[in-house]
């Protein structure tokens, strides 16, 4: 007789996982995870920290952490290249155990203690979300002004409660995590995914601090495509104020059409403007051009999804702490 192998039992899911995408933060994560690993949750939390193919030496920093690792499991994500920080966050989510879920930026503006405050509010309530929600933002004006854009515009493409404001600071219930995590396209969006998800949502004031180290890793360019995400992956808004804005154009130029012949018929004034009709020319085929490029941004979103572009191409994972797991 072939005696059976010792089976082994799966240490119980903790209460909370911290989810932190990394990127040029190899002067923040040190004082971050040591933040994270003082908190006292009640049933044990864990952190999961994604390494989103920073230039700098933010990896080996990560693992010097993850090695030290003492007092809660933490585990360390590496992606092979920069993916951006909601496909990061998308990873960090898959690799999370907890029955709650925060994710919260690398630079510590966001002080971890305020974890707390989100995971209570969020059990008191029953929510599956629960936003950081800042008096002040501790940001640039820029940052700010691109943040108040996209709170405002999401209010008409995600059908977002005018009252509720998104950021990146968030507590997410296992089930909400585990239902955003089904999008598998190469361009997620996180607040979308999860007002499409659920409408148990809402939000905590917390406090917002100024950058300790860097700067922001968001340039122009990075915004611009944040929101081209926000608009196109989401909604058909966009290709409906196409059209409408092609209606309007059309009748306008019907109504000067109209004008010109009856000045001519009726009181013979001569047809001449070759500057208005030039100006009239650019505006119209600049709408045209704007138009066709939209009409490309989706489709060649499409094209990318169906030829299975990655979300994120992990290279490898550690963990380290007292119980880590895979």
């Amino acid at each position: 007789m072939i005696d059976a192998p010792p089976q082994t039992e799966c240490p119980p899911a903790p209460t909370l996982t911290v989810v932190v995408p990394l990127y040029r933060s190899a002067a923040t994560v040190r004082p971050l995870v040591e933040a994270l690993e003082s908190l006292a949750v009640e049933g044990g939390h864990e952190i999961v920290l994604v390494h989103d193919g920073s230039p700098d030496d933010t990896l080996e920093a990560a693992r010097q952490v993850v090695r030290g690792a003492r007092r809660v499991p933490i585990k360390l994500v590496d992606h092979a290249r920069n993916f951006g920080e909601h496909n990061a966050v998308l990873t960090g989510l898959r690799h999370a155990r907890g029955r709650w879920i925060v994710t919260m930026d690398d630079d510590l503006q966001n002080p971890p203690e305020e974890v707390l405050r989100l995971l209570a509010h969020a059990r008191s309530h029953d929510l599956d979300c629960v936003y950081g929600r800042y008096r002040t933002k501790a940001h640039s004006w820029f940052r700010n002004l691109g943040s108040r854009f996209t709170n405002w515009v999401s209010c008409f493409v995600l059908d977002k409660p005018p009252g509720l404001y998104l950021s990146s600071f968030r507590c997410l219930s296992a089930f909400l995590a585990r239902e955003i995590c089904r999008h598998d396209g190469p361009f997620p969006y996180i607040d979308g995914l999860i007002l499409q998800a659920t409408a148990r949502i809402g939000s905590v004031e917390v406090r917002h601090e100024p950058r300790r180290e860097g700067r922001s890793g968001y340039t122009l360019r990075k915004l611009v495509r944040l929101w081209m995400s926000m608009f196109i992956n989401f909604s058909v808004l966009p290709l409906r104020l196409a059209t409408v804005a092609g209606l309007l154009l059309g009748a306008a130029g019907g109504v000067v059409l109209v004008v010109v012949l009856v000045e001519y018929l009726f009181f013979g004034v001569p047809v001449r403007g070759w500057g208005s009709l030039m100006a009239g020319l650019a505006v119209f085929s600049g709408t045209q051009l704007i138009m066709l490029g939209l009409i490309g941004e989706y489709l060649g979103r499409v094209f990318l999804t169906l030829n299975r572009r990655p979300q994120a191409v992990v290279r490898a994972v550690e963990v380290g702490g007292p119980g880590a797991r895979r």
